[in-house]
């Protein structure tokens, strides 16, 4: 089913907040979006991200987290278009929504765009999560991609 809903329901899917304990990588799937990322302190988080969103350009990230508080990060990458590249900032947060489930919200941006995330990870084991959310890229030029996705997260 997870397959299924991962292979025919995702519009786009940006990079969801994972919280990994310190040493874990995470990967994460979907139809337009693959990620990997891994915990090298207490602190600190540096990921990859490559998605083709529908409408718009193919984008590769570059990614650190910076944990600022228990439920709040910093986000800062560079993010390389299909011939440029833009450094962005941002925030991210997240809350355990009910027992299994951790809510999350993120906004990052640059001189060129802006990213809204909003999505909800569900524990399937010990080691996988289904990944709901809402993700808005909206490009100071061109058309705004919006939509709903879902994806698989696999720590180890």
């Amino acid at each position: 089913m997870t397959a299924f809903l991962t292979l025919s329901i995702s519009t786009c899917l940006a990079t969801p907040l994972n919280n990994l304990a310190t040493g874990q990588t995470a990967i994460g799937l979907s139809t337009d979006t693959f990620y990997l990322e891994h915990k090298f302190s207490d602190t600190f988080t540096l990921g990859i991200q490559n998605e083709n969103l529908d409408n718009g350009p193919n984008m590769s990230d570059v990614y650190g987290q910076l944990k600022l508080a228990d439920n709040f990060r910093a986000i800062f990458g560079n993010r390389s278009f299909d011939s440029t590249s833009k450094f962005y900032i941002g925030i991210g947060a997240d809350n355990e929504l009910a027992p299994g489930c951790t809510g999350y919200a993120s906004l990052i941006g640059s001189d060129q765009f802006k990213e809204l995330q909003l999505g909800a990870n569900f524990k399937l084991s010990r080691s996988a999560d289904l990944n709901v959310g809402y993700h808005s890229y909206m490009p100071d030029r061109g058309s705004n991609d919006n939509g709903v996705s879902v994806g698989v997260t696999f720590r180890f």
